[in-house]
Parts: C-alpha cells; structure tokens; sequence
C-alpha cells in the first residue's frame, strides 16, 4: 500500500513543483527602488495628513474651550447683573414704602406714589436701554469670536 501511495505522492509533488519554485524566489524576490520610494513617499504623506488633522484637532478644541470659558463669563456677568438690579428694586420698593409712611396727607401720598411711578418708570427704560446696548455688543463680540475661531481651525485652504 505504502507503495502505491508514493507513485500518487510524487506525481503530486511533480504537478505542484512550479509553484513551490516561485514561492521558494518569491523570499528573494528584490523589491524595486521606486515602489519601496512610492511606499515612504505614501507613509510620509500619511504621517502629515495624520498631523494636519491633529493639529486642527486641537484648534478646534481650543476655539470650543474659548467660546465655552466666554459663554460662562458672561453668564456670570448677566447673572450679576440681575441680582443686582432685583436688589435695588427691593430697595427703592422699602425706599418708597418709608416714604409712603411718612406721608402726612392723601395728597402728598398720592405725590409720593406718583413720583415713585415715574422713577420706577425711568429705571426701566434705562435699564431696558443698557440691556439692547448689551446684547447688541455680545451678539457682535460673539460673531466675531466665532469667526476668528473658525479662521484659527481653518487657515489651510483645501
């Protein structure tokens, strides 16, 4: 049996000889100059795309961060702002109601009330005034913010 499968065995081994060659040189096969150039040429690419796109990462990061650090800057100043002005309306309100007590007449009360009125008034115009001027002056502060950011993350053209 050992003897009939030998004859099968190297007519195998016979067939696929051809191929065993050429795997065989393919171990020595020399790679030519300009691929293996093509090959680092490619890699060097890549690595700099690779650091392009980092860094545009980290601009884009820092623009975010910005934007962020003045977003909560000026959420803090508003917030400020308005806890301040409620505190002076609860001071002119106690302000006015000492003043209304110490009225001595209906007519000098209703004076006292109306004068009141008319300041309350006029604080609300001002302060109605200061804040279209403030966000005026945020609303172009931020879309220049925004577009110097943007200019800072892309400054390649494509």
């Amino acid at each position: 049996m050992t003897n009939e499968i030998n004859p099968v065995l190297d007519s195998v081994k016979e067939a696929f000889a051809p191929v065993t060659e050429a795997l065989k040189n393919l171990q020595n096969l020399e790679v030519p100059e300009a691929a293996r150039e093509f090959v680092k040429k490619t890699a060097n690419t890549a690595k700099d795309r690779a650091a392009d796109v980092f860094a545009g990462s980290e601009k884009v990061t820092a623009a975010i961060e910005t934007a962020a650090a003045d977003s909560v800057s000026e959420a803090a100043k508003i917030s400020r702002t308005i806890q301040q002005a409620i505190y002076q309306d609860v001071e002119a309100f106690f302000a006015g109601i000492d003043r209304l007590a110490s009225a001595k007449s209906l007519n000098e009360a209703v004076q006292i009330q109306s004068d009141m009125a008319r300041a309350r008034g006029e604080v609300l115009v001002t302060r109605a005034k200061a804040t279209t001027e403030y966000l005026g002056k945020l609303v172009a502060n931020g879309a220049k913010t925004a577009q110097d950011n943007l200019a800072k993350v892309y400054t390649k053209s494509a």
